[in-house]
């Protein structure tokens, strides 16, 4: 078996089909995979949701978050990452799981987010760069387009600092937690609630 390069990682699943796998990840900049704790508090909070549900992530990197819910039968997730090799190496973590039921699309996810829905989701990860306003950003295309079945859960993970988000009327924040550096909050999306 082949070492993985200096600086590659891996990431493992926690629970689910694939429980304790572990996948190489690609080594970015920048790129910061939820760590195992906050991963293990987020899918405690999602337990009973998952089982069929439509996934959206919004800014894979590793992708531990998709991987997670599809191996704790999700029954579908769109998987949107930026950069060429993360996106790469997630098609080739999906094809060792022998997973068909995701969609990796490689590309800028508020241009993808800022068309019509062209389907709902149940659970939404926005997951982003720190520091570049793409969590505000990300919410406000959720809403205007259409993207949230009713009841959704959102989890957004950010920097401890952001303090507040503008958050549309029909979000009811749920939970949240902070981990060093990192704040994360779980959201409701109820269709007629203002």
């Amino acid at each position: 078996m082949s070492k993985n390069r200096p600086g590659s990682g891996q990431v493992r699943i926690i629970a689910g089909q694939w429980r304790s796998r572990r996948l190489p990840i690609t080594d970015l900049e920048g790129l910061r995979p939820t760590t195992d704790r906050v991963r293990e508090t987020l899918f405690n909070w999602l337990s009973g949701y998952l089982t069929g549900a439509q996934v959206l992530d919004c800014f894979a990197g590793s992708g531990a978050l998709s991987l997670e819910a599809l191996s704790r039968y999700a029954a579908f997730a769109r998987i949107h990452e930026l950069q060429r090799s993360a996106a790469n190496q997630l098609q080739a973590n999906l094809a060792t799981l022998k997973c068909d039921a995701a969609q990796v699309i490689m590309g800028d996810t508020l241009q993808h987010l800022a068309r019509p829905a062209d389907r709902q989701f149940d659970i939404v990860f926005i997951d982003p760069p720190f520091r570049k306003g793409l969590a505000q950003q990300t919410i406000t295309l959720l809403q205007q387009q259409g993207w949230l079945k009713d009841g959704a859960l959102i989890y957004v993970e950010v920097e401890a600092e952001l303090a507040t988000l503008q958050l549309p009327g029909q979000w009811q924040q749920l939970k949240e937690k902070q981990a060093g550096q990192v704040s994360y909050r779980l959201y409701r999306y109820q269709q007629d609630m203002l």
